[in-house]
């Protein structure tokens, strides 16, 4: 594999893509560097998909410029693909055939003779945790060990470049897992990884860096803490003793941090969320002063913690709507 280290895996600007009057890409500039997991989150229908398979070079750009690993996507096209794959969100694997079959005839038609398709076919199966489903039809796998045959499938020829495409959609938690080791294990050996969710804990886990999309714009960009850090210190939890302190509890911290309080459905719980802080100190020492006030009013607090903001947050705070309300407008 030869990635370069003189450009960035992908570089775009004023990227746009118009399906007749819906423009499901509206000017997305970003820039990916080399060998690192790079996360787009937004929901269904923020543009996500749309602008990959641009990227991918299966849809030409309306408008703008994108470059990979240096190569337009327009007028080199062939480059771009040379280096590049993309698994997208649903298996693209055939389900009359088995785990074997599958991977050694896409190995056949990128290249391989046939004793090395079966040998890189065997080794793939044994990496992803297959080996002993090889010989079954794939309509018989489950939605997890299909995901990670697509992905096994994505990356026989070991790309510059791996799109996933929403890749853990619809997957059980413990199959969810298993992706998000594989991803880890496809970046440590080299490859850049741009990876489309709407689940918010799989970009926090993965990408070192983030760009919000909404409406096909680019509304944030940056790291899981910066983008965090970006809408408040974090929130106050409370837990206490007694249910019957609760409206007492309530006014002291409204009081002392000067914000709203909500009433968690744990009916001892409360939770406040810091604002006009930027620093993590200030909002420990906010935290610390409501505490005080709450011990001053002979309130027992049984739990009290101080954490980060989510990106569910984050969200929330930049688009008025949760990352999970939309229904997918383009593909």
């Amino acid at each position: 594999m030869t990635v370069s280290t003189a450009a960035p895996a992908i570089e775009t600007s004023g990227l746009v893509k118009v399906f007749g009057e819906t423009r499901a890409v509206d000017g997305i500039d970003l820039t990916v560097p080399a060998g690192t997991v790079y996360g787009v989150l937004g929901p269904n229908g923020a543009g996500k998909t749309t602008a990959v398979r641009m990227l991918a070079t299966l849809l030409r750009p309306d408008a703008g410029e994108a470059r990979v690993f240096g190569h337009d996507v327009l007028r080199e096209a062939d480059a771009v693909r040379s280096r590049v794959s993309l698994t997208g969100q649903y298996a693209s694997v055939d389900e009359d055939l088995t785990g074997t079959e599958n991977l050694v005839l896409l190995a056949r038609l990128v290249g391989h003779r046939k004793p090395a398709a079966r040998e890189r076919a065997a080794n793939l199966l044994a990496a992803f945790g297959l080996t002993e489903a090889a010989d079954r039809q794939v309509k018989n796998y489950s939605g997890g060990m299909r995901r990670r045959l697509d992905i096994a499938a994505s990356i026989l020829h070991t790309p510059d470049l791996l799109f996933l495409d929403e890749p853990t959609t619809g997957l059980d938690p413990r199959s969810r897992n298993q992706v998000w080791e594989i991803v880890r294990a496809v970046v440590a050996h080299g490859t850049t990884v741009l990876l489309t969710t709407q689940y918010l804990e799989e970009a926090d886990r993965l990408a070192s860096r983030i760009a919000v999309i909404d409406r096909g714009k680019v509304i944030a960009e940056g790291t899981p803490g910066q983008l965090k850090s970006s809408v408040g210190a974090g929130a106050v939890h409370v837990r206490l003793r007694d249910a019957a302190q609760r409206p007492d509890a309530e006014r002291v911290l409204s009081r002392t941090l000067g914000v709203p309080v909500e009433q968690d459905a744990d009916p001892v719980a409360l939770t406040a969320r810091l604002s006009g802080v930027e620093t993590e100190a200030g909002a420990a020492e906010q935290a610390s002063r409501a505490l005080a006030e709450l011990a001053h009013e002979g309130i027992t607090v049984d739990d009290f913690s101080l954490g980060q903001p989510s990106l569910d947050e984050v969200f929330l705070a930049l688009t008025d709507h949760p990352a999970t309300t939309e229904k997918e407008t383009a593909a």
